[in-house]
């Protein structure tokens, strides 16, 4: 066997080696836990606004909104849309607007103070 054809079977036999071993070293990462402050509220769709928001920003962006009515939101959830061109489609834009609505919509009014 000529040394170009022995060094040639080496370097296979050693990169075979090699790629073995470092496919028997597999490493995995452990990532903290989410911050529970940033965690949506239980409730219907919760899961849809989850998975549909989430694929552009943290729920943070959610949870840390003033306090909007319906219409409002679902302006919101539109803009995500048309602005931003988050993938979601009608019924599941619906789904998430009425779900923030629910969770996160407008506070009730303080009722008013009488008039000293």
């Amino acid at each position: 066997m000529s040394n170009r054809k022995l060094g040639i079977a080496i370097l296979v036999v050693m990169l075979s080696l090699t790629g073995a071993a470092l496919a028997q070293q597999q490493k995995s990462i452990q990532l903290p836990s989410d911050n529970p402050v940033s965690q949506l509220k239980p409730g219907t769709g919760v899961n849809v606004a989850s998975l549909n928001c989430a694929i552009c920003h943290s729920v943070d962006y959610i949870i840390r909104q003033p306090p909007m009515n319906a219409a409002q939101w679902n302006a919101e959830v539109q803009k995500m849309i048309t602005a931003y061109g988050a993938p979601i489609n009608a019924a599941d834009a619906k789904t998430i607007a009425d779900y923030i609505f629910a969770a996160y919509g407008a506070q009730p009014a303080a009722p008013a103070r009488p008039a000293n």
